[in-house]
């Protein structure tokens, strides 16, 4: 069944936060898609992470519309939007900010980065050096700068959407393990199908243009403070002992794999059980699934795990020695 968008000027909470979650899943998606053909999956798992408070990273090959899907979430999100092209010479200061001095007033003043926004896209993060690379993770973590001198909080909704190429490695720093552990998810974006494809071109002959969204007709399907308010939808989902302790087991047996070198800590349990609750609310439910667990299991611990030697060496990828991990878990009844 299909529910309307959500009108922004008009939106109110209900009773139900569920719903309310479940509303704007279809009124974001709704409008998403009048600029993005296909990639269903990853817009759900943005939205999932923008409902859970996590952070995202899209990997994917140039032109498969990481960009694209960035700009049309925050803009059917009513939210503010920043993008930085991350570059070998790219300094912490060109992200938060420096002091300037200001001839009439004869002081220093504060000139704020792009870091201060409420979505921020970090294109080809994996392009600038760990220094530049540190700058975030305190904003990531803590949602505040210290700058000047100053500790700075960041808007509510900060959330960081990054981007890199999976396949070219020259002029390239790979994020480390401690800056990946910040993201909620890892989304592979793929190549679209090839009706989807015969979308896209269809489109753009008829006129569309990815860098006007208003001419495509992207809207508001929420306004940021009903965002902020169906994140209260989290309280409402419940996790039963079950669930709770599959999630559990799910990242322990990441630890004791013989084909996995690092796995994934507590902080992935916790990422793993917001993620779900968030997936459950907005798909119209009060409760979480193993099947939801299952799902985010990819996308939420895959990054986080550091192959054996012997693995690598028999060509397994994260994904391939994480499906191997979950089917070795009893799934809950």
């Amino acid at each position: 069944m299909n529910v309307p968008p959500v009108p922004a000027p008009s939106f109110n909470l209900p009773g139900n936060a569920v719903q309310t979650a479940n509303a704007i899943r279809e009124g974001v998606l709704s409008e998403v898609r009048k600029a993005v053909v296909g990639q269903d999956e990853a817009l759900e798992l943005m939205l999932c992470g923008l409902i859970a408070g996590g952070h995202v990273l899209l990997e994917g090959v140039p032109g498969v519309a990481k960009t694209l899907m960035a700009k049309a979430l925050a803009r059917s999100v009513s939210s503010d939007f920043k993008r930085i092209q991350f570059t070998p010479d790219l300094m912490p200061a060109d992200i938060l900010g420096t002091s300037v001095f200001d001839l009439k007033s004869q002081s220093f003043v504060l000139v704020r980065g792009p870091i201060f926004t409420d979505l921020l896209l970090a294109d080809e993060i994996n392009r600038a050096p760990a220094k530049t690379q540190s700058a975030l993770l305190e904003a990531m973590q803590e949602r505040a700068v210290s700058l000047e001198g100053r500790n700075i909080t960041l808007s509510p909704l900060f959330t960081v959407f990054a981007t890199q190429n999976p396949v070219e490695s020259e002029g390239t720093y790979p994020l480390p393990e401690a800056q990946l552990d910040r993201f909620l998810f890892k989304i592979e974006v793929g190549y679209p199908a090839p009706e989807e494809e015969d979308a896209i071109l269809a489109s753009v002959h008829r006129g569309f243009d990815a860098g006007d969204l208003a001419r495509a007709g992207v809207g508001a399907a929420v306004t940021k403070d009903g965002l902020m308010g169906a994140r209260t939808a989290l309280n409402e989902v419940t996790v039963e002992p079950p669930v709770l302790a599959y999630i559990r087991k799910l990242v322990s047996a990441t630890r004791s794999s013989s084909r996995i070198r690092l796995g994934a800590g507590p902080r992935a349990g916790v990422h793993l059980l917001m993620a779900a609750k968030a997936l459950a609310a907005l798909r119209g439910r009060g409760f979480v699934t193993p099947d939801d667990v299952r799902f985010l299991a990819g996308p939420v611990l895959k990054h986080r795990l550091l192959l054996s030697p012997d693995a690598e060496l028999d060509g397994a990828t994260p994904s391939d020695v994480l499906r191997e991990v979950v089917q070795s878990v009893e799934v809950p009844r």
